[in-house]
């Protein structure tokens, strides 16, 4: 299970902001969409959600593997998203999936993928202790317990080594450290407020974004992206990708005064430059 080793080990763990099946499944899909080995223009988040209502992918013990195939030749890449109170995925078992592991499958690495998913079904089932993934209090825990999942997985010697090696060094990290380990992936709630020949006002906690956003509306970033091209990218498409960023439309609402409201969620996968 050395690809979601490299999800722990590269901050692609993330817990999931409700328990929404295909909300879920789109964001951890555009996770992976805005990695860069990833190309341009790849629509995991379609794929994943178009082969997800034809089948469903749903392992059974809290876990689903969700996956998209590409017609390249790549790495095996995945994202994985914690949901703390679970969701209603339709299981075999019928019971709430707390774990998502979403894969993208380029062409070259089918069998990669399909020995992987095989492993870790093994794992789930050899794994008693279920109800610590269903009583995680916090995405540390989580992490410890997939793990340990690898770990406990007969016949991988090198992967057992190396998710030990990973748990040494987060064992007991101090503050700073804990957030390092998330700082290749930022996640920001962000509200547009659009009006036919108003001022469109952006709201978000990240300045860089709010900066950002409020210059493509007012024609600032000369020479690349205007306001009309981003909102009807958004209201067109659902998404809007800009300098690193990826926005998702998740709602929106019409107000008096030809005014709409456009709830999003911001999605920046940061390249970390100082791993060898």
């Amino acid at each position: 299970m050395d690809t979601m080793l490299d999800a722990l080990e590269e901050g692609r763990l993330i817990e999931l902001p409700d328990n929404d099946k295909f909300d879920s499944l789109q964001l951890l899909a555009h996770i992976i969409e805005a990695i860069p080995s990833v190309p341009n223009g790849t629509d995991v988040a379609g794929l994943v959600l178009t082969r997800e209502k034809n089948t469903n992918t749903a392992l059974g013990k809290s876990f689903a593997c969700p996956h998209a195939r590409v017609p390249y030749d790549e790495d095996l890449i995945c994202s994985v998203g914690w949901s703390p109170s679970g969701i209603d995925y339709g299981a075999p078992d019928n019971i709430p999936v707390h774990i998502v592991i979403m894969y993208l499958v380029p062409d070259n690495q089918r069998n990669h993928y399909l020995k992987e998913i095989s492993i870790l079904a093994k794992a789930l089932q050899n794994k008693n202790n279920l109800d610590a993934i269903r009583t995680a209090p916090d995405l540390n825990t989580v992490r410890n317990y997939l793990l340990d999942l690898v770990s406990s997985s007969k016949g991988l010697v090198g992967s057992d080594a190396r998710a030990r090696m990973i748990q040494l060094e987060a064992a007991e990290p101090s503050e700073a450290q804990k957030i390092q380990q998330l700082s290749n992936i930022i996640i920001e709630p962000v509200t547009i407020v659009s009006g036919l020949n108003q001022k469109q006002i952006v709201l978000s906690q990240n300045k860089e974004l709010v900066e950002l956003l409020d210059n493509l509306l007012t024609g600032q970033v000369a020479g690349k992206v205007s306001s009309p091209q981003l909102m009807e990218s958004i209201i067109s498409k659902g998404v809007f990708e800009f300098n690193g960023w990826r926005i998702i439309k998740r709602s929106s609402s019409d107000y008096q005064s030809n005014r709409s409201l456009y709830e999003c969620i911001a999605v920046k996968v940061i390249v970390n430059s100082n791993l060898n």
